[in-house]
């Protein structure tokens, strides 16, 4: 890949390459190649405001007649259904195979004739059906049976979420979303937004205003999918705090963290005449001013601080920082309302807040800029005496000056070399297959403050990152001490499409097999859920002391915790190495497609008519609600097969099972929201299907009505299915989006897997634009069925539901 070019030092694995002067357009031209010259290429961009590096260029090299693209699959298996046993050891998995979406060499005439530039990647040359037989049935499944290079899936990367106030949760109705400099939309009525990422982005920084000025702006980091998909991720906002008036032609003094009945962490001096107007006229009026402090010392605030806390250093490379507090200034005239400057101000923050000795000559006053999202140094802390006559003015202050010209946070922060990497995993249940895990996770780890004890701070947050896991899980960096164990410790939490996953029990006993972590290794962390003392708290965080792995000790040589110049081993890490785990919370549903398709990796999609979504640039998900009277939760499945298409009439593209939800409302009643293929254009794009669809509870169940504007709606769009057998409910699937009324859900997003949760939520509701958690059966149903209360054997619902005919 060409290193981008204005960039006058350049480096190969590390090392700065000589003799090699740019080109014209300013790229690095490499001839005559051989394998020594594989690897990572970056350069150093440096003037007299500092230094900055690239992000790398990955080169491989290879030899003559070797392929970049196997034509041999690679392994991948998915799960058949259980009454599908595979082989003598009942394996339910089936390998269908998969082609790493690796880049293919392109032509070496072309101007960049290399990697995903060209456009050429490895992929899906060829499937083959097989038949696979089931309880005296064959299940289809389509398989890999040859890779080729062909043109790269360029889907695109989609940041999804919502903004609320951090104090009250109310949603960021309208607020304008910045990238950079340019604005690039607002958020929805319920504070809702979605980015698409530019090219080539390494980071996302966006800046989220208030048009009201209620609430600080927010500059995040978002974390993104850089294989395409979108990423879900909640802002919180902090609410401003209520102005106070100054007397402009006087001194003032506004201290920084006394909430909370706490001793100030410091204190903003403004001498008299430090307001200014924009054109530099002194200001000496009343001043409303608001000063918001983020406030290390209580935890909560960590979730709506802004940025990650990094700084690029002297040699251009991204830098943590450790915080000790935020604040954000807004002065303005008391009549006009009009935005005042300021400076020379002082701040002043008490050294005996600073409790680590070697943080006392490092302290610095930072500026964040808003749109690299990096913190820029505006003032080096120096130690002063107080002078004064009250008990706060005695003591010793760290004292910088500082002028306010724009609207920006500001930061009390020191650098920290003092680092590791945490290597976690995210699963689809508590089994913890290896082949079962999760992408597309946001992973989040906050640094808590040292314990009471150590010559540190008191506990407090020091800075927070997040990391998508990919399909080898994910790597967060942590502050970590190689001298006592519980010097730093972290709090860790993962979220997929805004759902909460779990993290694995550490009490009563703790199971190092089921936390993934051997001991002995495992006491050092003391690795501990946020229920461990409380059953009645959740259990979707664990906090582990980050304990710097001895490199003289085998026990520790394995993960979770990787030393800072191990990245590169902590990313590539087996699924057998040491590794924390979250996973998601087991619900009975099953999901099977004829083409394989990975709902988190959308480059894994392959063009076939039997493809459940046909548009890998847009999924449409639909859901239909069945209502279930009876004693206990039931089984649904949803059966598809094409429906009036040449190319699929009566084939299978997927199975749908969902576990009935009781209301808990209404006695022996219970719900369930069912996926069913959407009716539409197929993969070609040239002829709409409508899927036959059959709807099958498990248990001895009748139909006892259909939703009267669905049936109308069928009877209008002939044919009709059939409909004889009143255990069942079929229909062909409708070409148009219906709604809650008709008992019938449909979504369409970038990404599958936000498409469906949102579905399911408005499912579970009832409604077309509502969402709950919580089973409303009798709200917005298609179909209802009374269930007796022994349902029959495993064996004959799957016979019914695989083996029957399609108009069944």
């Amino acid at each position: 890949s060409p290193v981008p070019s204005r960039c006058p030092l350049r480096y190969h694995n590390g090392t700065l390459l000589e003799g090699h002067p740019p080109g014209p357009s300013g790229q690095l031209s490499l001839r005559g190649l051989s394998p020594g010259q594989a690897g990572t290429y970056h350069c150093k961009a440096s003037s007299a405001a500092g230094a900055i590096r690239s992000a790398p260029a990955q080169l491989a090299v290879l030899a003559p007649g070797q392929p970049s693209c196997r034509p041999e699959p690679e392994p991948s298996l998915v799960e058949l259904p259980s009454e599908c046993p595979q082989d003598a050891g009942g394996s339910r998995f089936y390998d269908v195979g998969r082609c790493p979406p690796s880049p293919c060499p392109g032509d070496p005439a072309e101007p960049s004739g290399c990697g995903a530039e060209a456009g050429r990647c490895c992929g899906v040359r060829r499937m083959e059906l097989r038949q696979v037989p089931c309880a005296g049935s064959l299940l289809p499944v389509k398989v890999v049976a040859e890779c080729g290079c062909g043109p790269c899936a360029r889907p695109r990367a989609l940041v999804r979420g919502r903004v609320t106030a951090a104090d009250t949760g109310e949603p960021l109705r309208f607020g304008h979303i910045f990238l950079g400099g340019r604005k690039v939309g607002f958020t929805g009525y319920r504070g809702s937004f979605t980015i698409e990422v530019p090219p080539d982005t390494q980071r996302l920084v966006a800046r989220f205003v208030d048009g009201q000025q209620r609430l600080v702006d927010a500059v995040r980091v978002l974390p993104f999918d850089r294989r395409g998909g979108a990423v879900y991720q909640e802002v919180k906002m902090l609410r401003k705090k209520e102005p106070v008036e100054l007397d402009g032609g006087r001194s003032n003094a506004i201290p920084l963290g006394e909430a909370g009945g706490r001793e100030p962490v410091g204190e903003l001096v403004l001498p008299a005449g430090a307001f200014l107007r924009p054109s530099g006229e002194v200001f000496n009026g009343t001043v409303r001013a608001s000063v918001t402090f983020v406030d290390p010392r209580d935890v909560a605030t960590a979730g709506a601080a802004s940025s990650d806390l990094s700084f690029a250093d002297g040699e251009g490379e991204i830098v943590p920082l450790r915080t000790y507090g935020m604040f954000a200034v807004d002065f303005r005239e008391r009549d006009s309302g009009a935005a005042l400057q300021a400076g020379p101000v002082q701040v002043r923050m008490d050294a005996g807040q600073v409790w680590m000795a070697e943080h006392l000559g490092k302290m610095k006053l930072w500026s964040l800029n808003p749109e690299s999202g990096l913190w820029e140094e505006e003032a080096v802390l120096r130690p002063a005496a107080g002078g004064g006559r009250t008990r706060r003015e005695e003591r010793t202050f760290l004292v910088g000056n500082l002028e306010i010209r724009e609207r920006r946070l500001f930061n009390l922060d020191v650098p920290e070399d003092r680092r590791c990497f945490v290597k976690v995993r995210a699963y689809s249940n508590e089994k913890f297959n290896a082949h079962e895990q999760l992408e597309g996770v946001v992973v989040s780890l906050v640094n808590l403050e040292p314990q009471p004890g150590f010559p540190s701070n008191p506990r407090a947050w020091g800075r927070f990152d997040s990391v998508v896991t990919g399909p080898n899980g994910a790597c967060l960096p942590a502050f970590c001490d190689g001298r006592r164990p519980d010097a730093y410790t972290a709090l860790l939490t993962a979220t997929l499409g805004g759902e909460e996953l779990e993290a694995v029990a550490s009490s009563p006993k703790l199971n190092p097999a089921a936390v993934g972590v051997p001991q002995p290794y495992l006491g050092k962390l003391g690795y501990r859920r946020s229920d461990h003392d409380d059953p009645a708290l959740k259990k979707t965080a664990m906090q582990i002391n980050v304990a710097k792995p001895d490199p003289n000790n085998v026990d520790e040589s394995n993960g979770p915790v990787y030393s800072y110049r191990s990245l590169r081993e902590c990313e590539e890490a087996p699924v057998s190495a040491g590794h924390l785990r979250f996973y998601r919370v087991e619900v009975d549903k099953y999901e099977y497609n004829v083409v394989p398709f990975k709902e988190s990796d959308v480059t894994s999609w392959t063009g076939d008519y039997l493809a459940w979504w046909p548009n890998p640039q847009e999924f449409r998900a639909c859901y239909i609600k069945v209502q279930l009277e009876g004693p206990q939760e039931y089984m649904v499945r949803s059966r598809n097969v094409g429906g009036g298409h040449p190319r699929t009439r009566g084939q299978l593209y997927g199975l749908r099972d969902s576990r009935s939800v009781r209301d808990p409302l209404l006695d022996n009643t219970s719900g369930a929201c069912v996926e069913f293929k959407c009716g539409g254009m197929l993969f070609d794009q040239s002829l709409a299907d409508r899927t036959l669809v059959s709807i099958v509870p498990q248990g001895s169940c009748r139909r006892t009505a259909i939703n009267g504007l669905l049936r109308d709606y069928l009877s209008r769009h002939p044919p009709l299915a059939d409909n004889n057998h009143t255990g069942a409910f079929s229909m062909l699937a409708p070409l148009d989006p219906l709604g809650h009324n008709y008992g019938i859900y449909t979504v369409t997003d970038q990404s599958p897997r936000l498409a469906k949760e949102i579905a399911i939520g408005r499912c579970f509701a009832g409604t077309s634009d509502g969402f709950s958690r919580e089973m409303r059966a009798a709200e917005g149903t298609a179909v209802t069925f009374t269930c007796q209360e022994r349902p029959p054997g495993r064996e004959s619902f799957f016979q019914r539901l695989l083996a029957a005919p399609a108009e069944a």
